[in-house]
């Protein structure tokens, strides 16, 4: 387990979701579209309507229980891992650029509908674990490589997934992705001096 102390932000981030998630549950907005909306689904009628703070609250918001299980363990665990290595600031910027790249994705190329969910940060979040290590390349260690490899056959699986199920905003995913690379590119980690990098 990540404790606390390495990873505050994730944490926090994790208690924020689960607080909106309750709210969620209470209000009926798992089973009821017009509640989801009610409490910051991104639709992007609203959006264009001047209703930008939506980009932002449909990230902490998920449809259901599923949804909110799964997004909430990629957090902890790629989140425990970015910020351990990264600090909670890298994390925090990482984080928020790479939801907000997700909701304008998902604005610009989503067809209809609303969207909902943190994993336009997360993949993000992915994301720039896999640019740090890629730009390290030619210096890692032996683990870290696996890590590189384990990775990039994460982000693969959940590609496949994506494309292959209805209903899944892969506008908002690869928005996230995209900006969480970009990001790891030139993004120096704390640990360079560490285990990780030869």
């Amino acid at each position: 387990m990540v404790p606390f102390r390495v990873a505050p932000l994730t944490w926090l981030l994790l208690g924020a979701i689960t607080a909106v998630f309750g709210v969620e549950l209470m209000t009926g907005a798992t089973e009821n579209a017009q509640a989801l909306v009610a409490l910051g689904a991104l639709v992007p009628p609203l959006v264009w309507a001047g209703q930008w703070w939506r980009l932002g609250s449909a990230t902490f918001l998920h449809g259901n229980v599923l949804h909110f299980l799964l997004n909430g363990w990629a957090l902890y665990q790629l989140g425990g891992l970015f910020e351990a290595w990264m600090g909670s600031s890298r994390m925090a910027w990482t984080y928020a650029a790479s939801g907000l790249a997700g909701s304008l994705a998902s604005l610009f190329f989503m067809r209809g509908g609303l969207s909902v969910g943190a994993s336009g940060a997360i993949f993000g979040v992915l994301g720039a674990l896999v640019g740090v290590l890629l730009r390290r390349r030619d210096r890692l260690r032996p683990q870290a490589k696996q890590l590189l490899a384990q990775l990039l056959m994460w982000a693969g699986i959940n590609v496949f997934l994506g494309l292959s199920s209805p209903g899944i905003d892969n506008a908002a995913h690869l928005g996230g992705a995209v900006a969480g690379f970009a990001l790891g590119l030139v993004l120096r980690p704390r640990w360079e001096r560490e285990s990780l990098v030869g």
